[in-house]
């Protein structure tokens, strides 16, 4: 495994991963340790240090920017994105309780000795 940081579009991850080093920041601000991370996210402990030594030399950026995200995490999603949440709520509610429904009936059959294919 690699243990360096590399630039991609969406800010500097760990290399080889699609793991920012804002995600790491995030876990070590709430208490994990290093290890945990790593374990966590299935890296090298030594990945992980990796991001921990880019977050310390840059960290007036670093910091920055997560202060950004953090900024924009609290402030949700605008209205139209909730509107098609609800939306898609919605149909998955209305897909589970027909599947559940489908379910519920197979197994009234299948209790009755009645099916409406064999098992393998």
């Amino acid at each position: 495994m690699q243990a360096g940081i590399v630039e991609c579009g969406w800010g500097p991850v760990i290399a080889g991963t699609r793991i920012t080093i804002y995600l790491v920041l995030h876990y070590l601000e709430n208490g994990r340790s290093p290890q945990e991370i790593a374990d966590l996210y299935d890296l090298a402990l030594e990945q992980v240090q990796a991001a921990i030594q880019y977050i310390e030399e840059h960290k007036d950026h670093v910091m920055g920017v997560h202060k950004e995200i953090e900024a924009e995490i609290a402030r949700g999603n605008p209205p139209e994105v909730e509107a098609k949440l609800a939306v898609a709520r919605a149909n998955a509610r209305k897909k589970m309780k027909a599947l559940l429904e489908e379910r519920r009936r197979t197994n009234i059959h299948e209790s009755n000795g009645e099916r409406d294919s064999p098992r393998c």
